[in-house]
């Protein structure tokens, strides 16, 4: 949906928010498929890093779009993913907390998915993605 004040889409950059979707769903599966947690595949993958670096790269070209809200989501998916994996880490440090930290690993790991998935959901309709 473009709102009245929206600029136009550049074709080549909706592509593009696809790749930078699929770099994270990538890193995202491949934490399932392996030994390593989703959210710990998600953050350190290196095709989840270089998204997120095309995300900084590229976000001014789609400033004034309905995809400026698209990668605005993908960037604080990674940093959220990023503060609460710091966390469960200093739950893992206290010893007593590495059940809760299991927990929370498993947790985010899963909202990444799901963000992801709801990110590509509202990109092929055309959408905005609210927060």
């Amino acid at each position: 949906m473009q709102y009245p004040d929206e600029q136009p889409v550049n074709p080549n950059m909706v592509t593009l928010t696809y790749v930078i979707y699929g770099l994270h769903l990538f890193s995202a599966i491949t934490g399932v498929t392996t030994s390593v947690a989703v959210v710990t595949a998600f953050l350190t993958g290196w095709p989840s890093l270089i998204a997120v670096v095309l995300n900084y790269l590229m976000r001014g070209d789609v400033r004034g779009t309905y995809l400026e809200s698209h990668f605005s989501w993908q960037i604080r998916t990674f940093w959220y993913a990023l503060l609460w994996i710091v966390i469960a880490g200093l739950l893992v440090i206290t010893i007593i907390g590495i059940p809760v930290a299991w927990v929370l690993v498993f947790v985010i790991g899963a909202w990444v998915i799901y963000r992801m998935l709801r990110g590509v959901l509202r990109l092929s309709a055309g959408e905005s993605i609210r927060f």
